[in-house]
């Protein structure tokens, strides 16, 4: 019976679909979070007589012929970059991003993430890091006796210390941008890592021409949307209610042809 294995592959599509829905809702108030999307795709097909193909000496043509499909397939988990909302904070370390960019951190690897996430702090020699401790790149290091700390919307840091009227620049922030930001591989901790898939990073100053501007004491909030969260999870929750519907039909069936063959 086909529409077991059928039925199995839409179970298996949905329990996905689950997943990436309820990893949403967890992230919900996780700072720069981008939601995620499955797509699927449907299975080959099973041509039990082709469209196109003779069907008489005559030279007819069948039109559509039979085909069957074998159920459904994971095409790809996407993430959406849409802005999420500016959170007040009034921390004078956390910077939202308004339109593209991400922030550019040094993994204790090495390598160089990239973030969303601007709530950033100071650590013990003053320099600008991740909750996590990793520096933020260009590195910044705030002046110990640094009384305030201004961030411009193009990512120039100045701190006025004391004894002193006018600020002094410290620092220049810069963003990265990606041709396929969807193509980011997401570590965790707010991270992600340049592939293939996304191209190589584009740096340059906030406020350039295709790269947002900085906004000092917000963060950006999650893009998820709760109501459409919900939604989406009781229509995947239907539907994988449907296909154990179909391997119940099918069971009982082959039940009815088993007790025929019997009889």
């Amino acid at each position: 019976m086909r529409a077991l294995r059928t039925a199995t592959t839409g179970m298996a599509a949905q329990q996905l679909n689950v997943e990436v829905i309820s990893n949403n809702i967890a992230n919900m108030n996780t700072v720069g979070f981008k939601k995620q999307r499955a797509e699927f795709q449907d299975l080959l097909y099973q041509n039990i007589e082709r469209m196109g193909s003779q069907s008489s000496d005559a030279g007819t043509v069948v039109p559509t012929g039979i085909q069957v499909g074998a159920g459904v397939k994971a095409g790809s988990v996407y993430r959406i970059m849409q802005q999420g909302s500016m959170t007040l904070t009034q921390n004078q370390y956390d910077v939202a991003i308004e339109g593209k960019g991400y922030f550019q951190i040094l993994m204790p690897s090495g390598e160089t993430a990239y973030t969303r996430a601007g709530n950033f702090s100071v650590d013990d020699q003053g320099r600008l890091v991740t909750e996590d401790g990793y520096l933020v790149q260009p590195s910044v290091t705030i002046p110990q006796d640094a009384i305030d700390v201004s961030i411009s919307k193009t990512g120039q840091i100045q701190a006025t210390q004391q004894g002193q009227t006018a600020p002094t620049t410290v620092g220049q922030l810069q963003t990265a941008t990606f041709f396929n930001e969807a193509g980011l591989d997401a570590i965790g901790d707010n991270l992600f890592l340049e592939s293939g898939a996304s191209g190589a990073p584009n740096v340059s100053t906030p406020g350039d021409v295709g790269f947002g501007t900085l906004l000092q004491g917000y963060t950006e909030a999650s893009n998820v949307d709760a109501v459409g969260e919900i939604t989406a999870l009781i229509v995947a929750q239907r539907a994988y209610e449907m296909n154990s519907k179909v391997i119940t039909t099918a069971d009982q069936m082959l039940q009815t042809a088993s007790q025929i063959a019997r009889g």
